[in-house]
């Protein structure tokens, strides 16, 4: 999911289609005669429906976060989704992860319209623009590690990483001149994962999920959303998902400058790079054929550059350069 903090719609209802369920479970959290005064649809959900709610009291105003889950293939898979969601936002309270705070869960749709989850509302808003891209690579990388440094117990680590894509089920571009690049970038994910030293992960950090405040010397990250996927695996995993959407937002040297920057920061990466060779490519391959899937909110949140053709070539050169640098 990418979340900006902009709006384009604002509406009375809590779901966009008429129902009104969602908004009692909401008020009896409120605080004493604290009332909804509006509610603003949040631009760049590609899983979800988020909305602002602007909430006044006797004690000013405040604003909240709706996160709702309306697909038919992802409410089959909310109740998974928003428990481990919520559990993740109550672990990182009081870590240096700026992660908002939970307020209320409703992973099964008892009491709401659609499975909901309610968290506070992060400063700042996402940067996908070209402007600045450099600079924040360093600051993606030193939030990267302080997320893969969080420290779990037995009872609070997340669920094993789960793959995104197999070689049975990559699909390669129909119109590409290197299927031979194709052929061979599949033929690395057949092989048995590599060994590795397993740490926290987002599992979804990119840049899209990343909420930033400022501007030069002022910029820095107020914010990391979207916890629905974390997991316990590889950091590999992690700085391979976060480059590869570098090298299709901003072109493959962006995307392939991050893991030096990862570990510049003073992050550990495989140090056999066959095998990080292989996590770059279980993650790149994951976007096949074309990456219009990213496209779409990136698109919403004012990339419209990024077309069909710009991002397939955009991944076919992405995972020509992996080749060039770690085969």
């Amino acid at each position: 999911m990418v979340m900006s903090g902009g709006a384009d719609g604002v509406s009375r209802d809590l779901d966009g289609h008429g129902r009104s369920a969602t908004r009692p479970w909401i008020e009896k959290g409120l605080l004493g005669p604290e009332s909804i005064e509006g509610i603003t649809r949040l631009r760049g959900g590609w899983t979800s429906e988020m909305r602002r709610l602007d909430i006044s009291g006797p004690q000013g105003q405040r604003a909240v976060v709706l996160r709702s889950f309306v697909k038919p293939f992802y409410l089959q898979h909310a109740e998974g989704l928003l428990t481990r969601e919520a559990g993740v936002l109550r672990l990182l309270e009081g870590t240096d992860v700026p992660a908002a705070t939970l307020l209320d869960v409703d992973a099964t749709a008892k009491h709401c319209d659609y499975p909901s989850l309610l968290m506070s509302l992060l400063p700042g808003s996402v940067r996908l623009a070209d402007q600045e891209a450099v600079q924040r690579l360093d600051l993606l990388a030193r939030q990267l590690l302080v997320i893969h440094r969080v420290q779990v117990s037995a009872e609070t680590q997340p669920r094993p990483y789960q793959a995104w894509t197999t070689a049975e089920r990559v699909s390669l571009p129909a119109a590409t001149e290197r299927p031979e690049l194709w052929r061979r970038a599949v033929d690395v994910i057949r092989r048995q994962p590599p060994d590795y030293l397993p740490c926290f992960l987002h599992r979804d950090f990119h840049p899209g999920n990343i909420l930033f405040d400022g501007n030069g010397n002022d910029l820095r990250i107020s914010g990391v959303v979207d916890w629905v996927e974390t997991s316990w695996g590889p950091a590999d995993l992690d700085v391979a998902h976060c480059s590869t959407a570098l090298a299709l937002l901003h072109g493959v040297p962006v995307g392939m400058s991050f893991a030096d920057r990862y570990v510049a920061a003073g992050g550990t990466l495989a140090g056999d790079q066959a095998a990080h060779l292989y996590w770059r490519l279980l993650d790149a391959l994951a976007f096949a054929p074309d990456a219009e899937k990213v496209a779409v909110p990136w698109r919403e949140l004012g990339r419209t550059d990024l077309t069909h053709t710009v991002l397939t070539n955009r991944l076919e050169g992405y995972i020509q350069a992996l080749f060039d640098r770690y085969a």
